[in-house]
């Protein structure tokens, strides 16, 4: 984005060495503490569920795509909220429900890649969900997650977005293999996946998202701009989104990963020295160097003076401005344990924007491949 920024995420070109090096130092120890999870089985019902009120359920039939998928899987939608069903196969036989602990891991095989930016799509992964998902304004009841509508050209054309065709083509990967998942479903896992497999917290996810039409696309400019230095822009973005100050503060702290690209937002470079690690370094980056002005031919950015190798947004730079935005920084900087709390709270709110499941919906807490 020439004007707007992506306030998650750039994949960086730090050396891979010293990317392996960071990792091995900063996730190891990490892991050992954390990584004691069970991962849970799927419970979906294959079947469809019945309307409970008096409308006819309205079913979408849409071809599965993917090689070897020989069903179809169709929408349906009434009184009740909407669910997705699968047909028999052509040979007879129930389709079996997804086991969202394999699609999972399948995303996580396609995260590490020398040949791509550090190494890792994560970031790219993670910014995916994140627009994906920040388009929500609970004043207008419209955006978020749920539609899946970065597929259409009015939401993908968006200078906010520019890049992410490269995260949506590699994840078809994925579709490819599990065909019943929706778009929406897909994205928000991959967020998820790419956080807890870069060494950050395990965040809940639920399923239940649908695939939507152009016609749900949502206006533009409901995703911050990093290049206001206005804390108040901020505040007026978030809290669309139905966001507090300490929440949106926990999720900016997501620019421990990845980097700006100049052909994408116009911005260029990491915001730490780790960007295919999450931890609490952007905070504490942002509190112990000292930020200057970068002179170069792009928009308005900060470099650290100590080694010009690290860069700042202006809207990063305005957390230290506003007293309540800087009181969070500051907490964070200091407490890594309470940054994951928060930002996993926070994540899994924001993934959910936007969305209706089912009250009986699962809930699940997908073991990292890593642990």
């Amino acid at each position: 984005m020439a004007s707007t920024a992506r306030f998650l995420l750039r994949t960086s070109s730090l050396s891979t060495f010293a990317r392996r090096a960071t990792v091995a130092a900063a996730v190891a120890p990490r892991f050992t503490a954390v990584r004691t999870f069970a991962s849970h089985p799927p419970q979906r019902p294959t079947g469809v569920k019945a309307s409970s009120g008096g409308m006819s359920p309205l079913v979408i039939a849409v071809l599965a795509a993917g090689a070897g998928a020989a069903g179809y899987h169709y929408y349906v939608q009434g009184s009740t909220l909407p669910q997705i069903a699968s047909t028999a196969t052509s040979g007879g036989e129930e389709k079996k429900p997804l086991d969202y602990q394999k699609v999972y891991n399948a995303i996580a095989e396609l995260l590490e890649d020398d040949n791509y930016d550090d190494g890792s799509y994560g970031p790219i992964f993670l910014r995916l969900a994140w627009h994906s998902s920040g388009t929500y304004d609970k004043n207008a009841g419209n955006g978020g997650s749920s539609y899946a509508t970065m597929r259409f050209k009015p939401e993908s054309s968006s200078s906010a977005n520019a890049g992410l065709i490269i995260a949506r083509e590699r994840l078809h990967r994925v579709k490819d293999k599990f065909p019943d998942i929706s778009y929406g479903d897909l994205w928000t896992l991959a967020g998820v996946c790419a956080v807890q497999e870069m060494g950050g917290p395990i965040i809940k996810w639920r399923s239940g998202r649908i695939d939507g039409e152009e016609k749900d696309c949502p206006p533009e400019g409901r995703l911050p701009d990093g290049g206001r230095a206005d804390p108040q822009h901020s505040r007026d973005i978030f809290y669309k989104m139905g966001f507090n100050d300490q929440e949106i503060v926990a999720l900016l702290g997501a620019h421990a990963l990845g980097r700006c690209h100049r052909d994408r937002s116009g911005f260029d470079g990491p915001w730490t020295a780790s960007p295919t690690v999450f931890t609490n370094s952007y905070f504490t980056e942002l509190l112990g160097r000292t930020w200057v002005e970068r002179k170069w031919s792009g928009p308005k950015q900060f470099e650290d003076k100590e080694t010009k190798s690290l860069m700042m947004l202006p809207a990063d730079m305005a957390m230290l401005k506003d007293k309540e935005f800087k009181k969070w920084v500051e907490i964070y900087a200091k407490d890594e344990k309470k940054f994951f709390e928060d930002f996993a709270k926070a994540a899994e709110k924001l993934f959910e924007l936007g969305c209706k499941f089912d009250e009986n919906s699962k809930i699940y807490e997908f073991m990292p491949t890593n642990a």
